[in-house]
């Protein structure tokens, strides 16, 4: 959580220097003219990443207006997966024990065309409720070192796992603008088509009932801390091979922070 918190002062810190210039030049003589400064532009801070997955989720994002019920936006970051509890793998199966300390990395990159709607909405765009067009990526890669003491293996494996996630889709949101400068953006709903492809490598060959076993503990794990997994990936194919493909529903919710300029 301190890194989550340190990471948003910084954003709020660039945020106030980049605003400093444009509130230093003013004067009495130019405030009416600034009262009707159109800010076609948005960077943003995804506030729900962080909370659902972990403070070392961090995505950024960027809003340009097109017209006056249009506009454009790409989000991008570092995306992770939530982390894997050692107590309750380690208490739950003694034969399959997770090893503490791991190794991983992933991204997320999105981007979508909102149509802010005419008839609805007082204000022109980026305020407002909004539809849009999406496309989201997701890839998210860990290693892990497991401790296995079955009949047929006693010793450490260290195990690969990556999973790849593109979603198109369409979404609903509101984005509310207060004191001119900061916009609160909700997505909120997001459904779409998913392709999901999950892989994991063994360092060792294993018997395919250790095999099994291993895998079977770690679709496990992710099915307690991944919303929705159990419900798009085949954990009967997973834990036979360590890998499973699957083209199924998907989703997208989300809470935006944003600075306007």
């Amino acid at each position: 959580m301190r890194k989550f918190i340190t990471s948003l002062s910084f954003f709020f810190l660039i945020v106030n220097l980049a605003a400093y210039p444009l509130f230093a030049q003013e004067n009495p003589e130019k405030q009416d003219i600034k009262k009707d400064k159109v800010f076609k532009n948005t960077v943003r801070f995804n506030l729900t990443n962080p909370i659902i997955f972990g403070d070392r989720a961090m995505i950024f994002g960027y809003e340009r207006v097109l017209g006056q019920r249009q506009s454009f936006s790409i989000n991008i970051g570092r995306a992770t997966l939530p982390k894997l509890s050692v107590f309750d793998i380690n208490s739950n199966n003694p034969s399959v024990q997770l090893k503490k300390g791991s190794t991983e990395k992933g991204i997320n990159v999105s981007v979508d065309y909102r149509f802010y709607l005419n008839k609805v909405n007082r204000y022109p765009a980026p305020r407002g409720v909004y539809i849009a067009p999406y496309y989201s990526y997701n890839h998210f890669e860990r290693e892990n070192t497991w401790t296995l003491n079955t009949d047929a293996f006693q010793g450490d494996v260290i195990t690969d796992f990556k999973l790849n996630i593109h979603t198109v889709g369409c979404e609903l949101g509101y984005q509310f603008v207060l004191w001119k400068r900061l916009a609160l953006d909700f997505i909120l709903i997001g459904p779409g088509i998913a392709n999901y492809s999950l892989k994991t490598n063994v360092s060792t060959t294993l018997d395919a009932d250790s095999q099994a076993e291993l895998f079977q503990k770690i679709n496990d794990a992710l099915a307690n801390k991944i919303p929705g997994y159990s419900f798009v990936i085949n954990d009967q194919e997973y834990k036979k091979s360590g890998r499973a493909k699957t083209t199924s529903f998907g989703f997208r919710y989300m809470i935006h922070l944003g600075f306007r300029f």
